[in-house]
């Protein structure tokens, strides 16, 4: 809608200096509006990050995670399509413009819980660009699948991924 509008404001105006200021405008509100949806993207992490300390405190302390290499699993948690299916709706829904830095590439991992329903929890990125970390943690709780839970006994399990991403920024 706001394209639409805008263009139509475009299209109307005869003037070329006025069109370049139209469309510069366009730019400007667009930038701003990326910038408002990151912020309240990070404030959704920022609450989902607290409801899951909230709940950690509730859950007793016998249930855990089964992350330790020697378990046996009959079936891994899965991503439909496989985890460069996953790998490419991350980087779909990254939103580059919110990461800073001075290098060309940055790298992270992205570790991270399957549950027993194939929700993901518990997700931290570990990397040395905060922001890059901020950002890849914002995606992988947007992908919009869920996973197919690992499964141990024949009972569906938590289970523990790690997901490698790297960005590389080109001039």
């Amino acid at each position: 809608m706001l394209n639409t509008e805008f263009k139509k404001k475009f299209d109307a105006e005869p003037d070329s200096f006025r069109k370049a200021n139209i469309k510069l405008d366009f730019m400007l509100f667009m930038k701003k509006m990326d910038s408002i949806e990151n912020v309240a993207m990070i404030g959704a992490l920022l609450k989902v990050r607290n409801l899951e300390d909230l709940q950690s405190l509730k859950t007793p302390k016998g249930i855990a995670v089964n992350t330790e290499k020697s378990a046996v699993f009959e079936k891994s948690a899965d991503y439909p399509g496989g985890f460069n299916t996953l790998r490419q709706e991350v980087a779909n829904l990254f939103y580059t413009g919110g990461v800073y830095t001075e290098t060309k590439t940055v790298k992270t991992n992205v570790a991270f819980i399957v549950e027993k329903d194939g929700s993901i929890s518990n997700v931290h990125a570990q990397g040395d660009n905060f922001t890059f970390n901020r950002q890849a943690e914002i995606a992988l709780y947007s992908v919009s699948e869920k996973f197919s839970p690992a499964v141990s006994k024949g009972d569906p399990v938590r289970h523990y991924l790690r997901l490698p991403l790297t960005l590389t920024i080109e001039d």
